[in-house]
């Protein structure tokens, strides 16, 4: 059996749950036993290098493959939605100024939807990729970072420790899953979270950004929402030597083997824009 194959056959044992299911799969006579499979750590990182290298290999046969054949057919995909309003909605009608033939539904929506089930295509997502049954696609790295106007810092002085938060006002999220733990921080070599009060919390991301321009306070944003900011002086960043390591955004898609060439023509282009550092100062 070749390397690839095997890479194949143990992505697909995996995903299916046991050798059985897999041997079926594969229209393979199957073994006798049944017992269900469970991956060690070590076993869940090859399991997303293996499903990684799947994927590079099959854009590169759709890319030698396809020539002068056009992506048609209708693509769906899901996003966040306070990240999908700035920085996927913008790029779908480019997308389809290059593959007229390509139709497109765009959902917004900050559940994190079942792509399988509710017949999506693709999601573009942002943070860690639990979920091992989908093949994810890193496109660019997310830092989260304290920032403030700089009237608010004129008015009430800069904190120099993670600990000196407790002095200022902070504009915290109070339904967001990735921030149940608190800001992240490294400190001293170490992840710590803290969970700083304030005056003002709010659901919604885009409140405390719009606060946190108004002067109001400190808050806890991905650098996806606060680059062009930045970059312009409405904002400055804080406590940058004690920023906890990035995640990333990632395109995430069910396990297949032949994805349709719609499918991944939009996952380079997206790796295309977002591998532009000035794309994110927009």
């Amino acid at each position: 059996m070749g390397k690839l194959k095997q890479l194949e056959s143990f992505v697909s044992v995996v995903l299916r749950g046991s050798l059985t299911a897999a041997a079926r799969a594969e229209g393979v006579a199957p073994a006798i036993t049944t017992r269900r499979l469970t991956l060690t750590h070590e076993g869940s990182a090859f399991l997303e290098d293996c499903q990684r290298l799947l994927a590079d290999l099959g854009n590169a046969e759709a890319s030698v493959s396809a020539g002068g054949v056009k992506a048609s057919g209708h693509l769906r995909i899901t996003a966040p939605a306070g990240f999908g309003r700035r920085h996927v909605a913008p790029l779908v009608p480019k997308f389809r100024q290059q593959h007229a033939d390509v139709t497109v539904t765009l959902n917004l929506n900050d559940r994190v939807v079942d792509l399988a089930g509710e017949g999506f295509d693709c999601a573009v997502r942002v943070g860690e990729m639990p979920d091992s049954s989908l093949v994810s696609v890193r496109l660019a790295d997310n830092r989260r970072l304290c920032v403030a106007s700089p009237r608010y810092l004129k008015a009430h002085g800069t904190p120099r420790h993670p600990g000196d938060l407790a002095k200022f006002d902070c504009l915290t999220l109070s339904s967001d899953s990735s921030q149940a733990r608190g800001w992240a921080f490294e400190v001293g070599g170490e992840l710590v979270h803290l969970k700083p009060g304030g005056p003002l919390n709010c659901s919604d991301g885009q409140v405390l950004h719009d606060w946190c321009l108004a002067d109001y306070g400190i808050a806890w944003r991905s650098t996806w929402e606060v680059e062009s900011d930045l970059a312009n002086g409405r904002l400055v960043a804080l406590l940058e030597e004690f920023a906890a390591p990035p995640n990333g955004i990632y395109a995430v898609f069910p396990h297949a083997r032949h994805l349709p060439l719609r499918v991944r023509l939009w996952i380079d282009f997206l790796k295309h824009h977002y591998g532009r550092p000035e794309f994110w100062r927009l």
